[in-house]
């Protein structure tokens, strides 16, 4: 049976958060490349309405995916703090009881809602007809296929916040490859498939984990992690669990959906201007892929920081978890600023990478990554001391961080200069940046205030 893994609460900060880091950090990454294959390979052999049209459609369905998934961090939470006082058979409850809930709200509720809603969607960010055609049928099949998308994310979230991160990397490897070729595919209609465009791209990210989700469970089902089986198989979640999961989830959940309307309704700004096609491909490409090799590793450090910061108050050590988000903070600053200095210096070769030709595209694109240089600092160090408060079960906190920043400060910026008509693709790209710094200092000085020390995490009694 696999052993808790002590260097997570024990011996140098520095290791303890860079062993975790690296491989979560790189799992985001990889699972980032299956997104940005997609826009190029659209970006070759359909339109730039195509790239925007994912794009549109990305943003939209995530709105639905990271309120799912970000509840679930309170699965994230709880397994980080058991794993600290080493109980197995809770964390092993705690992961039973999320999946099989996962798997209940998708089937029964997202699929068939997203269905019905994506052409209400899509009219409520103002795509142009050209882009909607491309979006529609991508949209819907994000909605009704993405069981696997939500498992594949519990089961990460469970190996990571318990200590073993090497099984996530391995598992998204595996997925992206099988994305990649599924998308390449059914992309251009290579063989006797047809060329399904955006459609193949869709089903291509929902077939993507099946692989990795089937080694997961068998994974779990011969105890070669951590994560093991519950004690007795029920189709009906405990209670007692879920009332934990919500209690802490639910802000996170909330947390992501403010960002995630903030980004809808950007979009929407994005889209009454004249050149609105354009801005949102360069958008697009800019924001939602290549900014992503930034953030992506900013989900990957606040999922170490959590963690170690989790497990480390479940062992009684509360000062050395708050040093070991310290340190992930100024990893998050390295990685962000030496990405930054390429979006400066070359932001016309990697357009060049998505196989953009339109003039415009090229020069608002162009200006987006210059704004992004600075953003992206701003942006991982706030999730490295987001995943702190987080993992020290604060999560109401950057909840009311994510509304100001966000929804105050974000769109109060585009509604003012758009009032005026003065709204431009530059005072869309400042109110971003002035967004992203407000976010940060805001998130800073709650987690150095401390007040997060004395936070308890339980679950109850068997229902």
């Amino acid at each position: 049976m696999t052993s808790f893994d002590s260097d997570i609460v024990s011996g140098s900060v520095v290791r303890s958060v860079v062993k975790l880091a690296w491989p979560i950090a790189i799992t985001q990454l990889i699972a980032g490349i299956h997104g940005i294959v997609d826009q190029i390979l659209v970006g070759n052999y359909v339109s730039f309405h195509a790239q925007a049209a994912i794009g549109v459609s990305w943003q939209l369905f995530l709105v639905i995916f990271v309120f799912l998934s970000s509840l679930f961090h309170g699965m994230n939470i709880l397994i980080a703090r058991y794993s600290g006082r080493q109980d197995r058979e809770a964390i092993n409850r705690i992961a039973y009881d999320v999946f099989i809930t996962s798997g209940y709200l998708i089937l029964l509720f997202i699929a068939p809602l997203g269905y019905f809603l994506s052409p209400a969607l899509l009219d409520l960010v103002n795509a142009e007809p050209e882009v909607q055609e491309h979006a529609l049928p991508y949209l819907r099949i994000l909605f009704t296929a993405s069981l696997p998308l939500f498992l594949m994310f519990v089961l990460n979230g469970a190996f990571q916040s318990s200590g073993n991160p090497k099984i996530p990397l391995y598992l998204g490897i595996l997925t992206t490859i099988v994305n990649v070729i599924a998308s390449y595919i059914l992309i251009t209609g290579l063989g006797p498939f047809p060329e399904l465009g955006t459609a193949g791209a869709a089903i291509g990210t929902c077939l993507g984990p099946l692989p990795s989700i089937l080694i997961g469970l068998i994974l779990i089902q011969r105890h070669k992690v951590l994560i093991g089986p519950p004690e007795r198989f029920s189709i009906v979640p405990d209670l007692s669990v879920l009332k934990a999961v919500i209690r802490l989830g639910l802000p996170s959940g909330i947390q992501a959906v403010l960002l995630n309307i903030g980004g809808v309704a950007l979009l929407s700004f994005i889209g009454s201007l004249e050149e609105s096609a354009e801005a949102q491909a360069a958008y697009t490409i800019c924001y939602v892929q290549l900014f992503s090799v930034v953030t992506w590793t900013g989900f990957g450090l606040r999922a170490a920081c959590a963690t170690v910061m989790g497990q480390n108050m479940g062992a009684g050590k509360n000062e050395r978890g708050k040093q070991a988000v310290y340190v992930g903070a100024g990893l998050g600053f390295l990685w962000a600023a030496a990405f930054g200095a390429l979006f400066w210096i070359f932001p016309y070769t990697l357009l060049g990478f998505f196989f953009v030709e339109d003039v415009l595209v090229l020069d608002i694109g162009s200006s987006l990554l210059h704004f992004l240089t600075f953003s992206g600092v701003f942006i991982a160090v706030t999730l490295a001391f987001t995943g702190g408060l987080q993992g020290a079960g604060d999560t109401r906190k950057p909840m009311y961080i994510a509304f100001i920043s966000q929804i105050v400060v974000l769109l109060g910026v585009c509604a003012v200069y758009e009032s005026m008509g003065r709204l431009s693709t530059n005072v869309i790209w400042t109110a971003i940046l002035v967004s992203h710094m407000s976010r940060l200092t805001l998130t800073y000085i709650m987690f150095a205030r401390g007040k997060w020390d004395n936070i308890k995490v339980e679950i109850g009694q068997k229902a």
